[in-house]
């Protein structure tokens, strides 16, 4: 029995339990379960972005994975790359329970869940073991709650992560640790960044910015112009939204971040935004609402180089990532592009 039919049976016991702890159930599974084999590199559906060979580009978002504990068996899923984390410097429990939601009607997820996470020097002994195993692995980095000096902390991730990672993440988006999304400010936003690349060094891997879909133009256009100045690998856009559409599950009223379906126009609205503001000059990575192959499709067409999902994997199973690349391939040789880079921006 393959992993997605096994999760058809198993989903009903699952969406029984509390969200958090089925999360947890699900992280653990892949852990210790059998690992698949990682995505051919050189593939048709293989493409490049900020000097990083990527053998498909879908990804696993950061959230799902968040020490950093099946990084293998996401990868021998079908994904292209997998970004862990949001890791801070010092472990922290995040908010209080609950505060993990599913919205079922709504193939949706809220989320005000903090940055618990195991902290730096855990995830990286435990990143560290899987040294030679390849895949395409980025650390999302964020600061500590408590913190007293926010840059401080991201310029100490970065060192520590660096040796480790294909990329880095740097998380200013998240709407569940206070003022952090005050980072994205232009003046803060240029602070941090010269922090963060110095600590990098001259021969780091790349570093993406992870952004909120909720910007204004105006803060879109200052992101974007700091971005390329300090010659960024990517923008990741977006993280999930304080935003809240019309929502039919009972806890759509819940305090946090939304992610899911009802994402989506947001989600593309803003990556085409950000994509007129870089003028095609950045590599953008395409998340939220991404739930089937033409969802990414469509967000490449509208100017991301690499998509992630994460929600999606919560109602549709271990199989997805397989489902959609397979479908990526068939859309990709439908439109008649020969490459995924050649259908960036292309709508």
């Amino acid at each position: 029995m393959d992993r997605a039919m096994l999760y058809s049976l198993l989903r009903p016991a699952l969406f029984r339990l509390d969200p958090e702890r089925a999360h947890g159930l699900a992280v653990t599974a892949l852990r210790y379960g059998p690992k698949g084999r990682l995505a051919v590199p050189g593939g048709p559906l293989a493409t490049q972005v900020a000097g990083i060979a990527f053998p498909n580009p879908l990804g696993m978002a950061a959230g799902f994975d968040k020490d950093a504990q099946a990084v293998d068996a996401l990868l021998g899923l079908g994904f292209g790359f997998v970004e862990v984390g949001s890791i801070t410097p010092f472990a922290q429990g995040g908010n209080p329970k609950p505060r993990l939601f599913r919205l079922e009607r709504d193939r949706a997820v809220i989320n005000r869940m903090g940055f618990n996470n195991g902290g730096a020097e855990a995830a990286a002994r435990r990143i560290a073991t899987r040294a030679g195993r390849g895949g395409v692995l980025g650390i999302n980095i964020g600061a500590n709650k408590d913190s007293r000096n926010r840059i401080a902390d991201y310029a100490a991730m970065t060192s520590a992560m660096a040796p480790l990672a294909t990329y880095l993440a740097v998380n200013v988006s998240s709407p569940n640790t206070p003022g952090l999304r005050a980072l994205q400010d232009e003046g803060a936003l240029t602070e941090l960044l010269a922090a963060v690349l110095e600590a990098r060094g001259a021969q780091g891997p790349p570093i993406f910015l992870k952004v909120a879909p909720d910007l204004q133009a105006a803060d879109i256009e200052a992101i974007a112009r700091i971005a390329l100045d300090a010659k960024l690998g990517a923008l990741i856009v977006g993280n999930t939204t304080i935003s809240r559409p019309p929502l039919a599950s009972r806890h759509g009223g819940e305090a946090g971040g939304l992610s899911g379906q009802p994402l989506k126009p947001l989600a593309l609205a803003t990556l085409r935004l950000f994509r007129e503001a870089t003028g095609g000059a950045m590599p953008l990575v395409g998340v939220g609402g991404i739930a089937t192959a033409e969802d990414a499709w469509q967000r490449i067409r509208a100017g991301a180089s690499l998509v992630q999902i994460y929600s999606a994997f919560t109602y549709r199973g271990p199989g997805i990532a397989r489902d959609i690349v397979r479908g990526l391939e068939r859309l990709m040789q439908r439109d008649g592009f020969a490459s995924i880079a050649e259908a960036v921006g292309n709508e």
